[in-house]
């Protein structure tokens, strides 16, 4: 990649059914970016592909781009990681002195990396696309703000459901992201979690290019709860006040039971309020267990220390 002593953009993009997208994606970026040399902004840019084994020919298409383009680079995961884990492969590999993450869906318009890019210019290390308009079904933008709510709520922190991972952000930004030890990945909280001087900047969301998401709902709901059980201990103190509180009513009523037994109320034991109180309790118990159970699963997971993922292929890297 040029540089000569100029700025140089690294564009990172985690590929999963992306094989009928890859020529415009690579397309679009590449006459941006090029722009952006002949406009004296930058002296040179990469292009980081990482296909998260993707089960149509998106490999195979990656390699025929990266033989005619010297400026692509191509990353091939041995399996399915995951979309946070394609990023932080892509990530780990990046040499300029600016990092644009984007989906490969062209949703994220290459065409607003100069508006982007300029934002940083006034002196930000993290500026995140804020999406006008995202061109979501229902059921997505139901998802994502009910994911914000209730993790907003968890965490106590203030998100933005409009802000995805498309954005730039400075060298050393990404060099301490790249030194975050979790197993779990989540690209823009962990981001946000490093602070540095950050800012928005509004662009235009498109419709996607080709096919639908794939993210269906179990890999929503499983995105969701590592996220909420990776960066918060919240619903370890609920869990603490809900059995304090169940300690409470318990209390009041074997005292109530009792004055009513003392007083002649009751001359039977109920047989419903007992089957009631061993299931309420017994279901509280095992609602606790679970949550402890969660945060236990992530402990154990990030004590085996395997690697978040394997590059079995790369391609026009030095």
């Amino acid at each position: 990649m040029e540089k000569e002593g100029g700025i140089t953009i690294s564009v990172v993009s985690p590929i999963y059914r992306g094989e009928k997208m890859l020529d415009t994606l690579v397309g679009r970026n590449t006459a941006v970016l090029q722009q952006m040399i002949a406009d004296g902004r930058i002296t040179g840019y990469e292009i980081i592909l990482v296909n998260d084994a993707s089960p149509d020919n998106s490999w195979t298409k990656l390699k025929e781009i990266c033989a005619k383009d010297s400026h692509v680079r191509g990353i091939n995961l041995s399996r399915n990681f995951g979309q946070h884990y394609a990023i932080t492969a892509g990530l780990s590999k990046v040499s300029g002195d600016w990092i644009v993450v984007m989906d490969c869906d062209l949703q994220d318009r290459p065409e607003e990396i100069p508006g982007l890019y300029a934002k940083a210019e006034e002196g930000y290390d993290i500026v995140f696309a804020r999406r006008q308009n995202k061109q979501f079904g229902f059921f997505k933008k139901f998802s994502s703000t009910a994911y914000h709510a209730i993790y907003d709520w968890l965490s106590g922190a203030k998100t933005d459901p409009s802000i995805g991972n498309f954005g730039i952000y400075a060298r050393p930004v990404i060099d301490q992201l790249n030194k975050m030890p979790e197993k779990v990945r989540n690209f823009v909280t962990q981001v946000s979690f490093l602070g540095f001087r950050q800012s928005t900047h509004d662009v235009a969301h498109d419709e996607r290019l080709e096919g639908a998401s794939s993210y269906s709902l179990a890999k929503l709901l499983k995105l969701a709860f590592d996220s909420i059980i990776s960066n918060t201990n919240k619903p370890l103190h609920l869990a603490v006040r809900c059995g304090m509180l169940m300690t409470v009513v318990s209390f009041c009523l074997a005292l109530y039971n009792l004055i009513a037994k003392l007083s002649g109320l009751i001359a039977v034991p109920g047989f419903t309020s007992i089957i009631f109180s061993i299931w309420f309790v017994g279901g509280l118990i095992l609602f606790i267990m679970g949550i402890l159970g969660l945060y236990i699963d992530k402990i154990f997971n990030q004590v085996k220390d395997r690697p978040l993922y394997v590059i079995m292929e790369e391609l026009n890297f030095e």
